[in-house]
């Protein structure tokens, strides 16, 4: 192991969902701000080979990287934060780490030799994290351990992080996140769960470092000296992590708490001072997310929402995170609502209440249900002014309300929803029909960054400030505008404003401004390049569509 490269693992305790793909790209925006070289890893304990498959309701946002890989939403945080441009390097899954170990077992690579559980699939984890770390060439490799100390799917990647310490003590250090709940009826913030989480992690034969202690309040001293003394912890090394409004406070609560200070004694990181020209951006950035000048209501119509009698917001995560970083930049305070598609099905008198938002995004989705609500979603944005954005989905369903209303093709439809359609205006792609017929379905999308070369004067390259160039957005789709159908559309006044490079992919959709305000769509995801600091342009030119709007 390289001494130049150090290695952070970021593990979690108590329950799910405490933070600690957050944690892992707030250390990793700190210590870049101290001018390291940083990447991250995220480790899954899913069977799956990759997050494609996997239902949003159930496991979240499907982030796609610029190679194409689907991953977890938590990749999409490490991108925004620590404004990398990470690979399927930076990724894996229980089921991507044995299908490597298994291949090369069957083309000898282990050489007659008996391929064991332990050490093999922990030395392939290994191998894993240390290639990224190489590939980036960096200073330090923030590696996220997916679940819960305590779960029997992630003891394998604790074995390989436990071995990773065994080899190079110095150069791996252990960060938990663990969650100190405070019982209503009790009152008081209880230690106990933490307690028996380390007790967990050390019978792995690991000790933390660092524990950042989750709670609804802030960590108070009495508290912090049980854990201390009863967790084998430094004092000083026990930081408070209280629930904050805003993500984007969390790394400023780090720092105050001077934990890039401590990580950076605890693995011997000779580092340079907090760059204040890069944190003071981070800062006024973050201060946008409580001080909004004014409000833009958007209204996201979706069809992932629901998981039992809970909401789920991070199905569209990534487009909800977009929407705010381009409303921050205008000094406004994005006040979104998720909205089912299908009520719009089964109560179309709803569609009036529509009126009382600045916008309207239709995100990403599959599937036939909840279609007929996003038609006439569309259809009532477009006949009422309102300031639309389709994405990927949201761009076909602008396709098949344009072919049904204006062109008079009532029955237009995608072959998705209805194979059977006359009029099937958004058709699987051709390079797609051989994976549906084999049911090839993993991976085999039209996945990854791709050019689109824009229309001059459009609202498109007017967003952009590109009029006519090139553009290189990230995708994840089967179905496409049906050539057959597009010399009809754009006659009846729909712009093809983005095109492939070949001109036979439709890449965005507009309605000119002397028609409507903001009626736009894409069949990429332009939410997967959207960072705190760096908007991505089309959803300001959305935002800003929305403002004016408003004023209205």
């Amino acid at each position: 192991m390289s001494k130049q490269t150090k290695y952070i693992f970021v593990v979690g305790g108590v329950i799910s969902g405490v933070g600690k793909g957050i944690t892992a790209s707030s250390i990793g925006l700190i210590l870049k701000n101290r001018g390291l070289n940083v990447t991250a890893v995220k480790i899954d304990a899913y069977i799956n080979i990759d997050a494609g498959t996997m239902n949003p309701t159930e496991h979240g946002e499907v982030f796609v990287l610029s190679d194409g890989d689907e991953t977890d939403q938590d990749m999409g945080n490490y991108e925004r934060f620590m404004e990398l441009s990470l690979t399927r390097v930076n990724y894996m899954t229980t089921g991507r780490v044995y299908q490597t170990v298994i291949n090369k077992e069957r083309n000898l690579g282990y050489k007659g030799k008996n391929v064991q559980v332990v050490p093999d699939i922990p030395l392939e984890v290994i191998e894993r994290i240390k290639k990224a770390g190489t590939l980036a060439k960096a200073d330090v490799v923030i590696i996220e351990i997916g679940g819960t100390v305590g779960e029997y799917e992630n003891i394998l990647f604790l074995e390989a992080a436990r071995m990773m310490k065994l080899e190079s003590p110095k150069d791996v250090i252990f960060v938990m996140v663990s969650y100190l709940p405070t019982p209503g009826k009790l009152g008081e913030m209880k230690t106990k769960p933490t307690q028996h989480a380390i007790r967990t992690l050390n019978a792995s034969g690991i000790q933390p470092d660092i524990l950042l202690a989750r709670g609804e309040t802030k960590l108070d001293e009495k508290r912090k000296e049980k854990l201390s003394i009863l967790c084998n912890m430094f004092y000083d090394r026990i930081i408070s992590a209280p629930d904050v409004d805003s993500i984007y406070d969390i790394p400023l609560n780090f720092e105050n708490e001077k934990l890039g200070d401590k990580i950076c004694a605890i693995a011997g990181i000779v580092s340079k001072k907090l760059d204040t020209v890069s944190w003071n951006k981070w800062k006024n950035f973050a201060k946008h997310a409580h001080n909004g000048k004014d409000t833009v209501k958007i209204a996201v119509i979706g069809k992932y929402f629901e998981t039992g009698d809970f909401m789920l917001a991070d199905s569209y995560l990534s487009v909800i995170e977009a929407i705010k970083y381009s409303s921050y930049a205008q000094n406004r305070k994005p006040i979104i609502s998720w909205l089912n598609s299908v009520d719009y099905e089964n109560h179309p008198a709803k569609l009036k209440e529509l009126k009382k938002y600045d916008g309207i995004v239709v995100p990403g989705g599959f599937g036939s249900r909840g279609v007929e609500g996003n038609l006439k979603v569309v259809k009532f944005a477009r006949e009422n002014k309102i300031p639309y954005l389709g994405l990927c989905y949201g761009m076909q369903m602008m396709i098949i309300e344009y072919a049904r209303n204006i062109l008079g093709l009532k029955d237009a439809n995608t072959r998705e929803v209805n194979p059977n359609s006359k009029n099937m205006v958004i058709d699987v792609m051709e390079s797609q029909k051989e994976h549906l017929k084999n049911n090839l379905y993993g991976g085999s999308m039209r996945l990854g960054a791709y050019k689109a070369v824009l229309a001059p004067g459009s609202v498109a390259a007017k967003a952009y400030g590109n009029a006519g160039g090139e553009i290189l957005e990230r995708h994840r789709h089967r179905y496409e505008v049906n050539p057959a159908f597009i010399m009809d559309l754009e006659r009846a006044g729909l712009i093809f404003s983005g095109k492939s490079p070949d001109g036979k992919l439709m890449e965005i959709a507009e309605l000119p401004k002397n028609k409507h305000p903001f009626f736009l769509g894409t069949q990429f995801h332009p939410e997967f390049l959207a960072h705190p600091l760096n908007p991505h342009p089309l959803f300001n030119a959305f935002i800003k569509a929305c403002i004016n709007n408003k004023k209205k």
